[in-house]
């Protein structure tokens, strides 16, 4: 019995822990990356997450016809150059942004309806024997008012 009160500690500091991170994130979101979406009106979806060196995260976002947006990727500096790229539902490559010099936005004109999948890189440290990396990544969607 002495290891309940023990456990529930642990999952009450993992839970704590969480929320402050997630805290962090959204605060570093609203300072630095919202600002970087005009010209565009920010669409209001905040998408973030606490990511680490070597993983890949997607998200799958709907962009309607004759719309024009902006894909705005933001992270924290000390993560390095942060590797994007957008995918339509045949995967094929819309957007690399390894071939516009890492690149933190793209803006283009929804031709159609559709779901894109968005792919967010962290690409591994230089330094094997180091602690990875881990920091803020946000993904924000604005559009131009027609």
């Amino acid at each position: 019995m002495k290891s309940l009160p023990l456990l529930l500690g642990l999952m009450l500091t993992l839970i704590l822990g969480s929320l402050e991170v997630n805290g962090q994130c959204k605060n570093f979101t609203k300072n630095k990356c919202i600002p970087q979406i005009s010209p565009y009106i920010y669409n209001g979806q905040m998408n973030s997450a606490v990511l680490n060196e070597g993983d890949i995260a997607e998200l799958v976002l709907t962009f309607y016809a004759k719309q024009d947006y902006r894909v705005l990727i933001c992270a924290e500096e000390h993560l390095g150059k942060i590797i994007f790229r957008l995918h339509d539902v045949q995967n094929n490559v819309l957007f690399d942004n390894t071939k516009y010099n890492y690149a933190n936005m793209w803006d283009f004109t929804s031709t159609a309806t559709q779901q894109i999948r968005v792919e967010i890189e962290i690409p591994e440290g230089l330094n094997p024997s180091a602690t990875p990396k881990s920091g803020c990544v946000s993904i924000l969607i604005g559009f131009k008012d027609k």
